[in-house]
């Protein structure tokens, strides 16, 4: 069985294999290599990958000055890599991230279609916070929040 790996994405090759699973999981808002280039400065990435393909990506959001105490983690698993664990791994990193950047809350974002995502963040103890959709977009965004030590399932 192929070992799971985290990489933090170095190079356009593994900047690509994040936007490459960004862009499945939010086909609504794609993303070009040099928006992920851009966000790679901003945010903590990483790539989950099976041997040498991409099973799943994350991105970890430092506080904002009007939240100072919310860190938001969104874990992103391609449809066919579900259900094997992978997605708990890959979240327990960005929770980790979140508590080493001294988050008191959590947040997530999930596409309101992504129903795997949406039952992924209420198993895990978030709450709805809002629902938005993007200008140009049908299908809305779901924030969800709980506090960084709630208990996950």
């Amino acid at each position: 069985m192929t070992e799971l790996r985290f990489e933090r994405p170095v190079g356009d090759g593994m900047l690509a294999d994040w936007q490459y699973v960004h862009n499945v999981i939010i086909p609504t808002d794609p993303l070009s290599l040099d928006d992920v280039r851009e966000r790679s400065g901003r945010h903590h990435l990483e790539v989950a990958y099976l041997g040498e393909l991409a099973a799943g990506c994350s991105t970890v959001r430092s506080a904002e000055a009007d939240d100072p105490g919310t860190v938001t983690v969104i874990a992103r698993i391609l449809p066919g890599h579900r259900r094997q664990g992978y997605g708990t791994r890959l979240w327990d990193r960005g929770l980790a991230r979140a508590r080493e950047l001294g988050a008191e809350t959590v947040a997530t974002v999930v596409l309101a279609s992504n129903k795997d995502g949406l039952e992924f963040a209420l198993r895990r103890g978030f709450t709805e916070t809002d629902r938005y959709v993007l200008p140009g977009d049908t299908v809305a965004y779901v924030e969800l929040r709980r506090p960084v030590d709630a208990a996950d399932d």
